[in-house]
């Protein structure tokens, strides 16, 4: 079976751009404006730009975190200076969990929670694009579910 990488979904900050671009040339509007009739101060076209600041740490966030099924394990792993990475053998997976908001539901998008035997039980993936096809594919992946059938009647 080919590897999976799941990655939170980059459908938000696009959407997120959008409406910074959008107030931002408000602003820049606003404040060449202000400019033109003497009212305002040059230094007011500083806080434009700052807003891009937001989708863009939000876009780094996205990039430095996945998640990866190869074989018979995933591996996830976040961060981008210190990085953290978890190893679960796929055998030890109990539950896969998907939950959604109405927003998440409106673009396909949820949170998948995967609860292990072990210590720390829980590890969840935000905003990811058709959670529960990947939550599906996790349980078949699963060396349980390839030997306990499907559970349906």
């Amino acid at each position: 079976m080919p590897d999976i990488t799941i990655q939170p979904t980059a459908k938000f900050i696009k959407a997120g751009t959008i409406l910074v671009t959008i107030v931002f040339l408000a602003l820049e509007i606003g404040c060449l404006w202000s400019w033109n009739t003497k009212v305002g101060s040059a230094l007011i076209m500083i806080a434009p730009p700052l807003l891009f600041l937001w989708p863009m740490s939000r876009a780094m966030r996205r990039r430095y975190t996945k998640a990866t099924i190869t074989g018979d394990r995933l591996r996830y792993e976040s961060g981008m200076a210190a990085k953290t990475t978890r190893n679960i053998q796929l055998s030890k997976i109990q539950d896969v969990r998907v939950d959604q908001r109405v927003s998440q539901r409106m673009f396909n998008v949820g949170s998948l929670s995967i609860e292990t035997a072990g210590e720390s039980s829980r590890l969840t993936l935000e905003n990811v694009d058709d959670p529960q096809t990947l939550a599906d594919e996790i349980l078949n992946r699963s060396p349980k579910a390839s030997g306990a059938g499907t559970g349906a009647d």
